[in-house]
């Protein structure tokens, strides 16, 4: 009788600390897309800078910073497609030297990554 009760309060303590594990992990995974958001637009917020100065080498590292911490971010598919293709719209402006199409594209960017 002992041995089927310490049985049972094993499995039962397993199975409390497996599913406080899986929440824990799935706040860490939330937490890190915000994360991923706020440095995405931080960067995308310099490359506009840069780019506004016509220092295209520098907004050519932001926004290859961005793009890469891009990677991180989940939720709504459609709108993060939408904005990695509007920074790469405007790295590919501001490379030719368009500042006034990059910015914009930039700023949609910016709009779109901020709505999620």
């Amino acid at each position: 009788m002992n041995f089927i009760k310490k049985t049972v309060l094993t499995l039962f303590m397993a199975i409390s600390l497996g599913a406080g594990s899986a929440i824990a992990y799935a706040e860490e995974a939330a937490n890190s897309s915000a994360a991923s958001i706020s440095e995405t637009i931080a960067h995308v917020e310099k490359g506009l800078v840069e780019v506004n100065k016509s220092d295209f080498s520098a907004a050519h590292l932001h926004l290859k910073a961005a793009r890469s911490s891009a990677e991180h971010i989940t939720g709504n598919e459609a709108i993060i497609k939408q904005a990695n293709a509007d920074v790469i719209q405007g790295q590919i402006l501001s490379k030719q030297g368009d500042v006034k199409k990059a910015a914009a594209e930039l700023n949609k960017a910016i709009a779109l990554y901020k709505s999620l």
